[in-house]
């Protein structure tokens, strides 16, 4: 068998999904196939390549595979729909890698299902790019993640506001089950449909929660955990969501559905890419509340197995989301910790790290290049003066950064270890290398326009290693002119 399947979620009652299978397209061609991921999950991507065109567009389905469409509700924006589900991604199935971990093999673009509502079940080229660019780089950047696996171009044309190349996404996940998916069950009083995904849950990400007083408190408290914890990593390398609506929101931890995401370039807590978005409801500082917003719909929604009583499943749901602010307040401090070469934590350390954001958001500085360079303005004896100037550059007003800069001196004289230390700290904390916004619209303007994916090839090659310096790369390190403002992402649906 080319997928060595075994299809937990299919083995499910039948209405927690609707069974369809792919829609055959007319000329697919394999783009890329991400060859390490295979070896992972213990394929053979020698024989994927042969045969993968038409496997990963949906052509041909698999040996073991069965398709299926999940079904889920969700908020949307705030407002809840009651059935949402996968209107154009297929799960084939699950396999289980070379680790032990078990993964969905989900086809997006794949074509009409029952959740549809209308729309014709593919997706662009353009979109499709974007979610394996991106994706792999959070992936290279040790931020959990779907992945992907292939791109397949379909050799049909998709309309959006204009005519587009259609093609296939090949993605990877620890499972597809979000938020809206509990949602679903708990909107039609169905509660022994709302345990039993549960009990596949606790099976599938949480088993130990199996041997807890309370299994479905401790899935609570281990989504939590996971969302906090993630939106936090979200934050230290600037990316922002752009849809963080319950459906979008995997109770694996992972991040996924990479639609109109972005990466900050000028540092502004307020800034919001998609056009969809327009009050900001998911700007890149929100995040953190929206995530909580988000797993308090989850805690309603599992209010019927937290407790027989009403007040006493209300108070187990409260005090499992009364832990999500100390969650996340450790996660992110400490890795701006690490953005400043700190490896202990001390009274003061997040006033020292808010001041330089609220610096850089004055100064209009470049969120990754800051943190970088601030490596070349550590104090060592025999820097010069111009040994902090690539840093100081990036402020409109040099001595604001200057002043604040007299602070995290004094603070690492009290930090254990040299200098050299906090180098090795920094720069595995700070990349080099984000899915700069201009850089991923220039590789998806190639491909697109011209056919051409030596682009796409060149800037995965770059984030593949996001930590090194890649001279020769240089130019990928680079904002936008302009610090990105007026950037404008789409979801591509």
């Amino acid at each position: 068998m080319l997928f060595p399947f075994d299809n937990s979620y299919a083995r499910l009652p039948d209405r927690f999904f609707a069974r369809v299978a792919p829609t055959a397209v007319e000329a697919p061609r394999l783009v890329r196939l991400n060859r390490p991921l295979a070896l992972e999950l213990g394929l053979d991507p020698d024989r994927l390549e042969s045969e993968g065109a038409e496997i990963l567009s949906g052509r041909r389905v698999p040996e073991g595979a069965e398709p299926l469409a999940a079904a889920y509700a969700g908020h949307q924006f705030g407002q809840f729909v009651p059935q949402l589900g996968d209107g154009r991604a297929i799960l084939l199935g699950e396999v289980v890698g070379r680790d032990g971990g078990r993964r969905d093999i989900q086809l997006k673009g794949s074509g009409p299902t029952p959740f549809s509502r209308r729309g014709d079940g593919r997706a662009a080229l353009g979109p499709v790019l974007r979610e394996y660019c991106v994706s792999e780089a959070m992936h290279a950047l040790g931020i959990p993640t779907t992945r992907a696996l292939a791109v397949v171009t379909t050799g049909e044309r998709v309309i959006r506001e204009t005519v587009l190349p259609g093609a296939v996404l090949t993605r990877v996940a620890s499972s597809h089950i979000r938020v809206g998916s509990f949602q679903f069950f708990a909107a039609r009083g169905d509660v022994e449909g709302l345990r039993a995904l549960a009990d596949h849950a606790i099976a599938r990400h949480d088993p130990q929660a199996a041997e807890a007083e309370n299994p479905y408190r401790a899935l609570l408290a281990g989504v939590i955990r996971r969302q906090a914890e993630l939106v936090a990593r979200w934050l230290t390398v600037g990316f922002i969501h752009g849809v963080m609506n319950t459906d979008n929101m995997s109770i694996s931890g992972e991040t996924i559905d990479y639609g109109p995401c972005a990466f900050l370039d000028t540092y502004d807590p307020a800034t919001a890419f998609s056009s969809i978005d327009r009050h900001g409801r998911y700007a890149y500082g929100n995040q953190p509340r929206m995530a909580l917003w988000n797993l308090t719909r989850l805690a309603e929604a599992l209010l019927p197995l937290l407790a027989e009583e009403e007040d006493k499943a209300v108070s187990e749901a409260e005090a499992a989301l009364g832990g999500f602010a100390g969650l996340f307040e450790a996660a992110y401090h400490g890795g701006l910790n690490r953005k400043l070469g700190l490896t202990t934590a001390r009274e003061g350390d997040a006033a020292l790290a808010g001041d330089l954001l609220k610096t850089m958001a004055e100064n209009e500085a470049d969120f990754t290049l800051t943190f970088r360079r601030l490596g070349d303005a550590l104090p060592e004896a025999g820097a010069g003066p111009r040994a902090a100037e690539g840093v100081r550059s990036l402020f409109i007003d040099p001595t604001a950064f200057d002043r604040w800069a007299e602070g995290w001196h004094r603070r690492l004289a009290d930090e254990p270890g040299e200098v050299a230390s906090f180098r090795r700290t920094m720069r595995a904390a700070n990349p080099a290398f984000i899915p700069r916004n201009h850089r991923v619209e220039e590789m998806i303007e190639a491909a697109v326009e011209r056919q051409d994916f030596g682009p796409f090839e060149t800037l995965l090659a770059v984030l593949a290693h996001p930590y090194d310096d890649q001279p020769d790369f240089a130019r990928y390190a680079e904002p936008p002119e302009g610090g990105g403002r007026g950037y404008r992402t789409f979801c591509g649906t």
